[in-house]
C-alpha cells in the first residue's frame, strides 16, 4: 500500500494512548472527512463559527471595528458506530463503477477498427488488458495489506478518536461494540501484522508479470490504427488519475460508519472537552494531552477535570 498522505492521530477513548497513524485507508477517511460528514455536522459548525465570528466582534475595540470571519471554531467532536456489515470489503461507490463504464468504452472504442477495418489485433489486446487489469486488482494480498488488522471480539468495546490533531476543527469518535475492524490495530498498518508476501502470492505476480510483458510486446507490434490503441490507454490513464485522488467515503475503503446523531462542539476547544466527558466518561480527558500538549492548565480548568473525574457516567456505548 502507498504512505499516508495525511497525518492524523488515533486516540484510545479509554487509555488516552495516541498513535501516529501510518494506514493509508484511515488518512484518506481524515482527508476526505469534510467532503463525506453528515449535512447535521456541518451546519453544527457553520453555527460553531457564526458564534465565534460574533465573540470576536463583541471582544473588539470598538462596535465599528472590521473583523474578517473566521474560517473555524473550536473543536467539533462527532459520533459514529462501527458497523460490520462491509468491514474489510470495499463498497461500491461512483469511483467504483466508473471503472466498469470506462472498461465499457475502452472496449467500445477497441472494436471500432474491428468493424471498420477488419482489424481485430486492438480489440484483442484491450480484451486481455482488461482480464489482466481485473486479476492483479483482485489478488489477495492486496486486502490482506489494506486492512491489516484484526476484527474486534463480540462484547468487546472500544471508543477511538480519530483527528488531524492540535488545531484540527475535527474529532471522529468511533464507537465500537465488539463488532467492525479494530481501528486502533489498523493505524499501526502492516507493522502490527505479518503480512509479508506468501510464496502462492509471489508466484502469482510472476505470472502476471509475464502476461503483462507479453501483452505489451504484442500490442507494440501493431502498426496500423494505433491511435485508437492509443485512446484505450489514455482513457485508462485518466480514469487511473481521477481514483486515485477520489474522495471516497468510509464504506468505499471497507470501513463502515454510522453517524449516531450526536455532535459537540463549542468554540472553545476546552469546553468541547468538558462537554464530551460529561457524556462519556474519561473520553474528553483522553483527547485533552493531544489538543493541550504538556498539561498546563489553569487552577480552574484543574479543579473542573477533578469535578468530571468524580462524576458517574452518564452514557455508555
Amino acid at each position: 500500500m502507498p504512505a499516508v498522505d495525511c497525518a492524523c492521530k488515533v486516540i484510545n477513548g479509554k487509555t488516552g494512548f495516541s498513535k501516529d497513524n501510518t494506514s493509508w485507508v484511515i488518512g484518506r477517511i481524515v482527508r476526505n472527512y469534510e467532503e463525506w460528514m453528515n449535512p447535521e455536522i456541518r451546519k453544527h459548525v457553520a453555527s460553531m463559527i457564526e458564534k465565534k465570528a460574533r465573540e470576536r466582534k463583541k471582544a473588539a475595540a470598538g462596535p465599528n471595528a472590521k473583523l474578517e470571519k473566521p474560517t473555524q471554531a473550536g473543536l467539533c467532536v462527532s459520533f459514529y458506530s462501527m458497523d460490520d456489515r462491509g468491514a474489510g470489503r470495499p463498497g461500491h461507490d461512483r469511483a467504483y463503477y466508473s471503472g466498469l463504464a470506462v472498461m465499457v468504452f475502452q472496449l467500445g472504442i477497441a472494436a471500432i477498427p474491428c468493424g471498420l477495418y477488419e482489424n481485430w489485433g486492438i480489440l484483442l489486446v484491450t480484451v486481455f488488458g482488461v482480464i489482466l487489469s481485473f486479476i492483479t486488482g483482485s489478488v489477495p494480498q492486496w486486502a490482506s495489506e489494506k486492512w491489516a488488522c484484526r476484527k474486534l471480539h463480540p462484547g468487546s468495546q472500544k471508543r477511538i478518536v480519530l483527528t488531524r490533531g492540535n488545531g484540527s476543527q475535527h474529532a471522529i469518535v468511533v464507537l465500537s461494540n465488539g463488532s467492525g475492524l479494530d481501528l486502533e490495530d489498523l493505524a499501526s498498518g502492516s507493522t502490527n501484522l505479518d503480512v509479508s508476501t506468501r510464496f502462492g502470492t509471489r508466484i502469482i505476480f510472476t505470472i502476471l508479470a509475464l502476461l503483462w510483458i507479453l501483452l505489451l510486446i504484442t500490442a507494440a507490434g501493431i502498426t496500423t490504427n494505433t491511435w485508437f490503441l492509443l485512446a484505450v490507454g489514455g482513457i485508462g490513464i485518466l480514469q487511473n488519475i481521477w481514483v486515485a485522488g477520489a474522495r471516497r467515503s468510509p464504506p468505499a475503503l471497507g470501513v463502515p460508519l454510522v453517524y449516531t446523531g450526536v455532535v459537540i462542539g463549542e468554540t472553545k476547544v476546552m469546553q468541547t472537552l468538558y462537554v464530551v466527558d460529561r457524556k462519556y466518561k474519561g473520553l474528553g480527558r483522553s483527547m485533552r494531552e493531544t489538543f493541550f500538549p504538556g498539561g498546563f492548565l489553569t487552577a480552574e480548568e484543574e479543579k473542573e477535570w477533578e469535578a468530571l473525574a468524580e462524576r458517574p457516567e452518564s452514557q455508555k456505548i
